[in-house]
């Protein structure tokens, strides 16, 4: 019980007021305010450590108020805030400006102001509450100045105040790092090789057909067996066979788009398709369009490019990337991408920025998966021959040619052909000309008895025997 408020005698023979909860500076009349030695707890060193402890509060108040946000920061303002005022009214005894009327509801207010402080901690999203809390629970433990609690005023006159100094803990100001620079990929994963990727805008899709790409499973690698028996034969397990060519049935165990296990019969309902694991159509808006017709070709055959899959988990991927459509089956999505990396990068075909940024994300999970070989198959395949269109033209039978008439008679010389001229014999084309004193001979014109006597045109200018 605490003794009533009135003047009680101190062991120097003063009077010193008791208000009912502290010692009072108020002696009786005519006495001196000099005392010749402390008594009890002096108002002025529980101010003191009031106030200290109040400063304290607010360089932690301050740090909080920096390192917090949102609803968790509020709180801790706020429970900071009653904290200090609980702390000065319990030291103090009241603090009738903020309407605290006892240390009682003191502790009380200090008490509830702690409890919302750690909730706002516990919410906050800042790492620095950490620290702050701590410094505010380290403040907390220190023990309060001793209060009166006995019905003797007299009681609380022996020097219980140690001058100690008041230890104010301060959060770390060393900022949090927040960041790291990311570790680059290591050379030949697949992870690497999307930096090497071209990346710009998807083109129109105008002007595309399945037939831009040349004639559907064409035997590009000459083995004499079709593109898609070849994928089959090396995909599917259990197979039976109609010759070294042709499957009939086979397993896809598993099927690499759902991780389920798929018989294949040939004729039957088609469950396994063959897919472009870079769709054509996916291609073709990427850079295919102005490709050769060669390499459309060898990208549409190039086993790099084709996996036997389920055929409804084809469907619903249509010409989809990366950005826009991942195998179902999780486990096979880092192999997927991959692959489609490997044939991108093979035949030069770009990806948008999100496919890039979708390609990155999922091999952020494996980023030591190697990226696949290119495999031997040419960028380049050599076209099927085309159809002749030549028709041959039409057998004529030729007559054959007459005989050749018989060659004009053979002369020795041009006085021979003279001699028989004189003699009356009619020399087609001969001309005789000597009696007009012009030649010797008659010129031969005559093309058969030129032919036959050409060396007497000693002049070769196909007149023979004129001079």
């Amino acid at each position: 019980m605490t003794a009533p408020a009135g003047w009680y005698p101190q062991p120097d023979g003063q009077q010193r007021y008791w208000d009912g909860e502290l010692w009072t500076e108020h002696l009786a009349p005519g006495v001196s305010l000099v005392t010749t030695a402390p008594v009890g707890v002096s108002r002025a060193k529980v101010f003191l450590v009031a106030w200290v402890g109040a400063l304290a509060l607010f360089l932690v108040f301050v740090v909080a108020a920096a390192a917090t946000s949102g609803v968790g920061g509020v709180l801790m303002i706020v429970g900071l805030a009653a904290l200090a005022v609980g702390v000065v009214a319990s030291l103090r005894g009241r603090v009738p400006t903020l309407r605290v009327a006892s240390r009682r509801a003191g502790v009380l207010m200090a008490v509830s102001g702690l409890a919302v402080t750690m909730v706002g901690a516990a919410i906050s999203p800042s790492a620095a509450i950490t620290e702050v809390t701590g410094a505010v629970a380290a403040l907390t433990a220190a023990p309060l100045p001793a209060v009166p609690s006995s019905a003797d005023p007299a009681e609380t006159l022996a020097p219980t105040v140690t001058s100690s100094p008041v230890t104010v803990p301060v959060a770390p100001t060393t900022p949090v790092q927040t960041s790291t620079t990311p570790t680059p990929p290591k050379a030949g994963t697949a992870l690497a090789a999307v930096a090497t990727l071209t990346v710009k805008g998807r083109a129109q899709k105008t002007g595309y057909t399945r037939g831009q790409f040349g004639q559907a499973w064409y035997d590009t690698d000459h083995n004499g067996c079709d593109t898609r028996n070849d994928i089959l034969r090396r995909d599917l397990t259990s197979r039976q066979m109609q010759n070294a060519c042709k499957v009939l049935a086979g397993t896809l165990a598993p099927d690499p788009y759902t991780g389920t296990t798929i018989r294949f019969i040939y004729g039957g309902v088609s469950e396994v398709d063959i897919d472009h694991v870079v769709a054509l159509s996916d291609a073709w808006q990427k850079g295919a369009a102005s490709w050769s017709a060669g390499k459309r070709l060898a990208l549409a055959n190039d086993p790099l490019n084709l996996l036997a899959v389920g055929a409804s988990a084809n469907r619903s991927k249509g010409d989809g990337d990366v950005a826009t459509w991942l195998p179902g089956n999780k486990a096979f999505r880092c192999t997927y991408v991959a692959r489609q990396v490997a044939v991108k990068r093979k035949y030069g075909v770009w990806v948008t920025a999100a496919e890039r940024d979708a390609m990155t994300r999922v091999l952020a999970v494996c980023p030591s998966m190697p990226l696949p070989g290119p495999g031997s198959a040419s960028t380049v395949a050599v076209l099927p021959r085309a159809a002749s269109t030549y028709t041959p033209p039409p057998v004529v039978q030729i007559a054959p040619a007459p005989a050749p008439a018989p060659l004009a008679k053979q002369y020795a010389n041009c006085t021979a052909m003279h001699v028989d001229y004189k003699g009356g014999v009619a020399l087609p084309g001969a001309v005789d000309h000597r009696a007009s004193g012009h030649a010797q001979y008659a010129p031969v014109y005559s093309t058969s008895l030129y032919n036959a006597n050409s060396g007497s045109d000693r002049d070769k200018d196909g007149i023979a025997c004129e001079a």
